[in-house]
């Protein structure tokens, strides 16, 4: 059974780092909720080590940068690992081409490259020139849906293309609406018969960089009990917890606050979130409605 609790301070001592994520529980693209900020900085001031895990196909230092802006406390953690760095390796290798097409805004761009800035060996080029497509979101993001993309994934498929998800993310909420992610691009291809690939939640590549970063700022040393995922995805942030063998926490008040009957006036109900964990087949330990 899923205990509610109120605040991470009822389950102060019981763990030593914490896996984050951050749309739905540290901000909602908007800006940030000043309790989560403060519950974070809370944690670490107790002798706790927070990671923001997070699906973002921007690499870390982009992703301190845009959390900032949206008002994010830098005391509020200690690393940012992001979907982003964990499938640069695989784009830099090559896995799906030196010559690609890319799917995604702008702003995505510095996936491209690495920290200093460098140009990875690969060439962004037209779809019908290209070896592999990589996705890290949708080129407009507030008006298209995967269905917009039939056309180019099966153009993608029919020639055999590997697909890159930099974000498995399928929704995310932006302040009030609802926007379509990689993942939902990376599934349209997966169902039509394309061959995608997986680097964020819920997948072990992400999980396998956090503990690396982890050790290099002398943390190396936590069990896997010492650890607690904080997710408002049952799909990523909380599946990726139990592949894992690790305990989570689920943010009712995040892209499911609706099934849950979570609002700012209370909740989760525990009739509702019982009936959406029993229907995802996924049982994480705690809940709460907001990250505070």
């Amino acid at each position: 059974m899923t205990q509610i609790i109120q605040s991470l301070d009822d389950i102060a001592g019981r763990y030593q780092v914490l896996y984050c994520d951050l749309w739905g529980c540290l901000h909602d693209g908007v800006t940030v909720f000043p309790a989560a900020a403060a519950a974070l900085a809370k944690f670490r001031a107790g002798g706790g080590a927070v990671v923001l895990l997070t699906n973002s196909p921007r690499p870390a230092a982009q992703v301190a940068a845009q959390i900032r802006a949206l008002g994010a406390p830098d005391g509020s953690y200690d690393l940012i690992v992001s979907s982003g760095d964990a499938a640069q390796h695989a784009l830099a290798i090559g896995m799906v081409g030196r010559r690609v097409y890319h799917i995604g805004p702008a702003r995505d761009l510095s996936f491209f490259a690495d920290a200093k800035g460098v140009p990875f060996d690969v060439e962004r080029v037209p779809l019908e020139e290209a070896e592999g497509i990589v996705c890290t979101g949708l080129f407009d993001d507030r008006t298209e849906t995967p269905a917009d993309y039939r056309a180019t994934l099966l153009y993608g498929k029919t020639k055999g293309m590997k697909l890159l998800c930099a974000n498995p993310d399928i929704m995310v909420d932006v302040g009030d609406q609802r926007i379509y992610c990689a993942g939902a691009i990376a599934q349209a291809y997966t169902e039509m018969g394309g061959e995608s690939f997986y680097f964020g939640k819920p997948y072990p590549p992400i999980y396998a960089l956090a503990r690396r970063r982890l050790a290099e700022i002398g943390a190396d040393d936590i069990p896997p009990e010492g650890i607690l995922c904080l997710g408002d995805g049952l799909a990523t942030d909380i599946a990726g917890a139990m592949g894992e063998d690790l305990d989570s926490l689920f943010i009712a008040g995040g892209l499911l606050a609706e099934e849950t009957g979570t609002s700012p006036a209370g909740g989760p109900d525990p009739e509702k979130l019982e009936a959406v964990l029993r229907a995802a087949k996924l049982s994480p330990p705690l809940a709460m409605a907001y990250l505070r």
